[in-house]
């Protein structure tokens, strides 16, 4: 690893092995960072992540790609690591990860940023490493991983899912990109569906995977089918073999007022380890 004066810096290829141990100290809240930097993401010519270092060592950082996610930052960092925020705020969706963090650094920029559309300021990070089979929750045998020949069927319950939880919809004009993007998942075997009648019921998204552990996304399940009981069994179902088809350590952050998903999250033994924030443009 480079030592440098300067105590924040771009990070690059030769960081790779720091910035992995620094998001291993916490995988569950460190995944999303984690799976970024495994799939290529501190590559030559990246600017996705500036470190903060002590005594030359890598004690924090800032992903600022598209959103900012701060791993193992602190007060200590926060008005540096602001320096390098603030270049993004012309292209930041959000601001996202352990709540403290995420109000350091907010704390920091916020007067470069615009007014944010809404302020997520508790979401219980939650995570299990305990098959729910395991726990005798029944598992629903209809969740299978998605095909790439469902893409277009995958697509409207991602699209409704996007728009209900973000508040507006996640393409503008054509939908070819979008489609890609859940594509990729479905390629990857990380998308888990419920199809019937020619129509997804279900949908959940393996998002991140890295360090042994997973971050679950995009949980869906269709509107006129809530309230029955069944989102335990889906949920139950899809962690159960996403725990054998990517991590052994399942988690999720979820917000705070949503009671339902978090019922059904105990209910498949799922448990708090942290609180979350978002912050959104």
């Amino acid at each position: 690893m480079l030592r440098t004066r300067n105590p924040t810096r771009l990070l690059g290829v030769d960081d790779v092995d720091a910035a992995l141990d620094l998001c291993a100290r916490d995988p569950a809240a460190n995944v999303f960072v984690a799976s970024r930097i495994l799939d290529g993401g501190l590559g030559a010519g990246s600017t996705a992540a500036y470190g903060w270092f002590e005594d030359g060592r890598l004690e924090g950082l800032v992903w600022t790609i598209a959103n900012v996610v701060p791993v193992g930052t602190s007060d200590a960092s926060w008005s540096h690591l602001a320096a390098q925020v603030r270049k993004v705020r012309r292209r930041c969706a959000s601001f996202l990860g352990p709540r403290t963090e995420v109000a350091g650094l907010w704390g920091a920029t916020q007067h470069d940023f615009p007014r944010p559309r809404a302020v997520r300021a508790e979401q219980p990070l939650m995570g299990t490493h305990t098959p729910p089979s395991q726990l005798g929750v029944q598992l629903d045998s209809r969740v299978r991983p998605a095909t790439v020949d469902e893409v277009d069927l995958v697509l409207p319950a991602a699209e409704h899912m996007f728009t209900a939880e973000i508040g507006y919809r996640p393409y503008t004009g054509n939908s070819s990109f979008y489609r890609d993007s859940i594509w990729r998942l479905i390629r990857a075997g990380r998308t888990y569906v419920v199809i019937e009648r020619g129509r997804v019921i279900f949908k959940a998204d393996v998002g991140s995977v890295g360090l042994g552990a997973m971050q679950i996304q995009g949980v869906w399940v269709a509107p006129e089918l809530r309230g029955q009981g069944l989102a335990a069994g889906f949920m139950a179902s899809m962690v159960e073999q996403a725990m054998l088809d990517h991590a052994p350590f399942a988690t999720l952050y979820v917000n705070d007022f949503n009671a339902p998903a978090l019922a059904t999250y105990r209910r498949i033994g799922m448990e708090r380890l942290g609180t979350f924030s978002t912050i959104l443009f």
